[in-house]
C-alpha cells in the first residue's frame, strides 16, 4: 500500500514537472514567434569599417577623450558611462556650459542593433553618430579641424592611429576618429542575460512572475514595437498611438523625427527604444521624465495600445524587463596621453 502511493506521489510529481516543462517552451516558442531572440556575443564589422584590435584601442581611448570637447571636459562616456549602464542617468544630459540636453540620452550598450542612431534616427549609423555630439553646440562643441590639431599634438596618437590605419599616410583625421569609436562601440554588447538563457532552454533562468511578465509582454502587443534581439530600436512609432501622453512626459516642442523628414506625418514620431538593460537605464522615454519601470509601462499600455494595465499586471511585465539586463564587459580606464603642444580652443 506504501508503495503504491509512493509510485503515486512520484507519477504526479513527474506529470507536474513535464507539464511545467511543456509551459516553458511553449512560452519560448510564443516568444520567438513575438520576433524576441537571444542576444549575440558579437556583432558583425560595421560597412567599410573593418574592426581590429588596434582600431578598438584608440576607439576605446577616444571614447574616454575629454579633449574631443571644446572645453576639455566632456567625451563620449560622460553622457554614455559605461559603468552606469551605458547612459549618464539623468533627465537629459549636461553639455558643454552647463547647457542642458532636449533628449534622454540613450544607452550605448547593443546600439549596433538598432536601425538607426538617437531618438529621431537622424544617423544611420555609429560612425555618423559619434559627429554629432562632438560638434553640438550644447554638448561638446568642437570643431573637426581642432579635433585633429589636438590628437596631432600627441605623440602617442600618433603612433596609435597609424597601427589602426596603417594604410593611410596622414591617418589622422576626422572620418578615423569616429571610424575608430565606432569599432569601439561594436564591442559594447551586453548578452547572457537571464532571458537569453530562457531563450536557450534555461527554463530556471527567469522567475515565475517574469514567465508571467513575458507572456503578458507579447499577449498585451509590445512586441510589435519592441522585439528583435534588442527588444527595440528597430522602427519608428507615434508617442502616443492611442492617446498622447501630458506634456509632462511629452514636450510639445519636440516633435521627433519631424525635424528630420519635416513631413507632417513624422510630427511626435520617436524610434522605439530597445528595452535591453532597461532597468538600469532610468529614467524613461526621449523626455526623461518617467523614473519608475512600472509607470514607464503603464503610460505605454495607456498610449501606444489603449489598454489600462492593471498595477499587478505592469509590475510582472516590469519583472519581466528586469529580466533583460545582461553582462556588461569589463572596461578598465584608459590612460590618456599627454598634451604636448598648446592647441587654440577655437571661437564658437
Amino acid at each position: 500500500m506504501k508503495h503504491s502511493k509512493l509510485t503515486a506521489c512520484i507519477s504526479l510529481a513527474l506529470l507536474i514537472s513535464g507539464s511545467a516543462l511543456a509551459d516553458d517552451q511553449a512560452l519560448r516558442d510564443k516568444a520567438a514567434r513575438a520576433g524576441l531572440a537571444p542576444l549575440p556575443e558579437s556583432a558583425p564589422d560595421p560597412i567599410d569599417n573593418p574592426v581590429t584590435l588596434e582600431k578598438v584601442q584608440l576607439g576605446k581611448a577616444l571614447f574616454f577623450e575629454p579633449r574631443l570637447s571644446v572645453s576639455g571636459l566632456i567625451s563620449c562616456n560622460t553622457c554614455h558611462n559605461v559603468g552606469m549602464g551605458g547612459d549618464d542617468n539623468m533627465s537629459t544630459s549636461v553639455g558643454h556650459g552647463w547647457q542642458q540636453g532636449p533628449r534622454n540620452a540613450p544607452t550605448v550598450y547593443n546600439s549596433v542593433f538598432n536601425r538607426a542612431q538617437f531618438w529621431d534616427g537622424r544617423a544611420a549609423d555609429l560612425k555618423e553618430q559619434a559627429k554629432g555630439p562632438i560638434q553640438a553646440g550644447v554638448e561638446m562643441a568642437n570643431k573637426p579641424d581642432h579635433v585633429v590639431a589636438t590628437l596631432k599634438s600627441m605623440p602617442e596618437y600618433a603612433t596609435w592611429f597609424s597601427a589602426a590605419f596603417p594604410d593611410e599616410a596622414d591617418p589622422i583625421n576626422f572620418e578615423n576618429v569616429v571610424k575608430a569609436i565606432e569599432a569601439f562601440e561594436v564591442k559594447l554588447l551586453t548578452p547572457n542575460a537571464p532571458f537569453d538563457h530562457f531563450m536557450q532552454g534555461v527554463d530556471t533562468a527567469i522567475t515565475a512572475e517574469q514567465k508571467e511578465g513575458l507572456a503578458l509582454f507579447v499577449d498585451r502587443g509590445c512586441t510589435a514595437c519592441h522585439s528583435g534581439v534588442n527588444v527595440g530600436g528597430q522602427n519608428y512609432f507615434p508617442f502616443g498611438l492611442i492617446k498622447r501622453p501630458g506634456a509632462d512626459i511629452l514636450p510639445p516642442e519636440d516633435k521627433g523625427r519631424f525635424e528630420v523628414t519635416h513631413s507632417a506625418s513624422d510630427e511626435y514620431v520617436f524610434r522605439a527604444a530597445p528595452l535591453r538593460n532597461v532597468a538600469v537605464t532610468a529614467p524613461y522615454f526621449h523626455s526623461g521624465q518617467v523614473w519608475d519601470l512600472k509607470q514607464a509601462v503603464g503610460v505605454m499600455g495607456t498610449a501606444q495600445l489603449g489598454l489600462a494595465l492593471s498595477d499587478a499586471d505592469a509590475g510582472k511585465i516590469a519583472e519581466f524587463l528586469k529580466s533583460l539586463t545582461g553582462v556588461a564587459p569589463q572596461i578598465q580606464y584608459p590612460q590618456l596621453p599627454v598634451e604636448t603642444v598648446s592647441t587654440p580652443r577655437p571661437q564658437l
